[in-house]
């Protein structure tokens, strides 16, 4: 019986490294850069009014990632928002590993084709350290989620964790993996 290996993960050994390391000369297979992790995070400003919002958040996210999402809290007061010190205010999950992989499969082949009037990711997304975040408008883009079970449409931020040092390797590294950048 052999070990299953997720599409993405199998194509980054075989096919992307090798190519990564001709295009920046690498020296050695550990300098090329690799995906450390991918988070899906939502912001939920009307979470302080309402509790259950966050409830309903903290399920999708974990039904779209494949793994337990966890709320997040306040760090401090903030009087012009309403907001006190320790109240819920979004939600996170951290993918590493075989289901990052499963995950980042998932959204290059199913849900970005799925978005309205597609048109390619925004490539201006990086940092400057090689790290890229992408914004979602709507979670239902994602098949997993049942769109009559939806009471409201609310967007994510996708952060995409590189090795690499520069926004010019990471660029490279996620368009081998096959993300749609704008041209």
């Amino acid at each position: 019986m052999s070990q299953y290996t997720p599409r993405f993960k199998k194509q980054y050994r075989e096919v992307i490294v090798g190519a990564l390391q001709d295009h920046f000369k690498y020296e050695s297979l550990m300098q090329v850069p690799r995906l450390k992790k991918i988070v899906l995070s939502q912001g939920l400003g009307d979470a302080t009014a309402d509790k259950k919002i966050i409830e309903t958040s903290v399920t999708e996210l974990s039904t779209i990632a494949g793994q337990k999402a966890v709320a997040t809290y306040a760090k401090k007061d903030v009087s012009n928002f309403k907001l006190r010190k320790g109240m819920p205010i979004g939600s996170k999950v951290t993918l590493r590993g075989d289901v990052m992989y499963e995950f980042l499969d998932r959204l290059v082949a199913v849900a970005l084709p799925r978005t309205r009037d597609f048109r390619g990711i925004n490539p201006k997304g990086f940092d400057g350290r090689g790290n890229y975040n992408l914004g979602i408008k709507e979670q239902i883009i994602f098949p997993e989620i049942d769109i009559d079970k939806v009471s409201r449409i609310n967007g994510m931020d996708i952060t995409f964790v590189t090795s690499a040092n520069t926004d010019e390797e990471a660029f490279e590294l996620l368009k081998a993996f096959g993300l749609p950048f704008k041209k």
